[in-house]
């Protein structure tokens, strides 16, 4: 593939198959995975990762809209595709002409999805949502479950909740909550194939509620978010760049927008092709680097929507075109998904899931 941008997120695939081989370790046999790969898988590209995650056995390929559901549907024509957010009513026969199981959120979502099944000659597969305290998505009402467990046209086949993560007394009161809608269900005549609450965090702290399926995300990309257990896995995503343009300015000049920032001596500054609309976080001003030569050069002035400027004090044999490592794997000092969390103020999920679409994505396996 020819490459048409210097800037590009690498992925490694065979960091990925390691990650998902240690879920598999930590979980057993017994219990399933439900490989989300929601937003883009995490930014990694979720059609490119796919086919890692389907030889390393996920039980499903998880996303959170109809959207992006297709998008997989397309290039993956037979293997199970799960929704685990809200699909409008209107949009629900494409839940049943192209084969993906639903999130059922209410009575009245599964009643309409069970008539135009009927009409189809078809019988979708749907995983029951219940509230058990996040108060985001779901069903509490033990009553209006069990009416859905009674339609003809719907394969019920799992039942699932999602912790609020607030403490560990919390956790144990929602997971035996849900422990008692499957109880009420199961003595009215329910059976499910899949029952699942455990996402990352839970699943590697909390071992107890791996329940038959779990739903990792973070933990197939190697993204550490546990904080009692362990799991040793590998960061699969570096988001690289190459200089564009390298300039000699003098004491006094300002560099970008508002010239936030000026120089207090004479200075060698370069200009990297990436910025903001790249998904890079614009609140890094001031804080972030990037890697070039194995020396740590910090951004300096406004990031800008497509590129941004770093100082080069420190490496006088800088050059355009020589690669600069926007975040890497923690190894030789570059920056990590976790430390560009912490300086942007926000959670590592969030730093990989907002790299835009426009960095081509380069796939690496042995």
């Amino acid at each position: 593939m020819e490459l048409l941008r210097d800037t590009v997120v690498q992925v490694d695939l065979d960091a990925i198959r390691e990650n998902m081989r240690e879920i598999h370790t930590l979980i057993g046999k017994e219990v399933s995975i439900m490989a989300v790969i929601k937003a883009n898988g995490y930014g990694h590209g979720a059609i490119g990762i796919a086919p890692a995650l389907i030889k390393e056995n996920a039980a499903y390929l998880a996303v959170a809209t109809l959207t992006e559901a297709l998008e997989l549907r397309e290039a993956y024509h037979d293997y199970p595709i799960f929704i685990l957010g809200h699909t409008p009513d209107h949009l629900l026969p494409y839940i049943i002409e192209k084969n993906i199981t639903q999130t059922i959120v209410s009575f009245k979502q599964a009643s309409l999805l069970n008539d135009l099944a009927k009409q189809a000659h078809k019988k979708p597969k749907v995983h029951l949502k219940v509230d058990t305290g996040f108060h985001r998505l779901g069903m509490s009402n033990v009553h209006e479950l069990n009416k859905i467990c009674q339609l003809d046209s719907i394969t019920i086949e799992g039942i699932f909740s999602h912790l609020a993560l607030v403490n560990k007394q919390e956790n144990d009161l929602q997971y035996n909550r849900f422990l008692a809608v499957i109880d009420e269900l199961e003595k009215g005549g329910a059976s499910f194939r899949y029952k699942h609450i455990a996402d990352s965090i839970s699943a590697v702290d909390f071992p107890k509620y791996h329940m038959n399926m779990i739903r990792p995300g973070a933990l197939i990309y190697g993204l550490k978010g546990f904080h009692t257990g362990f799991l040793p896995l590998q960061q699969a995503l570096t988001f690289l760049t190459r200089i564009s343009q390298i300039h000699e300015i003098k004491k006094g000049d300002g560099v970008g927008y508002d010239y936030l920032w000026k120089a207090e001596k004479d200075t060698r500054i370069a200009t990297l092709p990436f910025g903001y609309a790249d998904g890079y976080p614009r609140n890094l001003r001031g804080k972030g680097y990037v890697l070039i030569h194995s020396v740590r050069c910090p951004i300096i002035g406004v990031i800008c929507m497509d590129q941004c400027m770093v100082d080069l004090t420190d490496v006088p044999n800088a050059k355009e075109g020589d690669s600069a490592i926007i975040y890497g794997d923690g190894a030789d000092s570059a920056m990590d998904i976790e430390e560009a969390a912490k300086l942007a103020g926000t959670n590592k999920n969030e730093i990989v899931s907002r790299i835009a679409n426009r960095p081509p994505r380069i796939y690496l396996s042995k």
